[in-house]
């Protein structure tokens, strides 16, 4: 999309896959935008990324961005393959008890971003209580089976942001 004075528009939804794909169901996340990005066309104010396990090296991602969309594996507690969805202040709160490393770079970059007025004004979470975080690069058969609906999940919040999708 141009602006009037002819600038391309900077991303301002920033949809994030966090996670360790050599780390059975921890990569969800990462697997999860990868089938966005190979499966859909974006509007130029939404950057689809792979942030894999990076942690505070994605601070500078953050600036500017006024929503921010994580997808992850999340411990809840619950039966693997229950899918979460949280929202504002119950992603920094849910990141307390943490599934792998990684998610503890999640809350800390969080943390500095708000510390540098950087927080997005709004933060959701799409998530997905995982099986196995063991040492493999296939997702277990619990989160495979939700693979989809954690797509959707992902497409029907970009859709409540009022982005259009399109197929590839």
């Amino acid at each position: 999309m141009i602006l009037h004075d002819g600038q391309a528009q900077a991303p301002d939804i920033l949809v994030l896959g966090i996670g360790n794909l050599v780390m059975s169901d921890d990569g969800v996340g990462v697997r999860v935008v990868q089938e966005l990005q190979k499966r859909c066309r974006f509007p130029p104010h939404v950057e689809i990324m792979d942030g894999g396990t990076l942690g505070l090296d994605l601070l500078p991602k953050l600036e500017g961005i006024g929503r921010l969309l994580v997808v992850d594996a999340v411990e809840t507690g619950g039966t693997p393959g229950t899918l979460v969805r949280l929202s504002g202040k119950e992603l920094p709160i849910a990141l307390q008890t943490k599934v792998s490393p990684h998610q503890m770079g999640l809350k800390d970059l969080l943390a500095v971003a708000e510390l540098l007025g950087h927080a997005p004004r709004e933060m959701v979470l799409v998530g997905i209580q995982p099986a196995s975080i063991e040492m493999g690069a296939e997702l277990s058969i619990n989160i495979t089976a939700q693979l989809e609906k954690m797509i959707g999940n992902v497409l029907t919040e970009l859709n409540k942001w009022g982005v259009e999708v399109r197929p590839s």
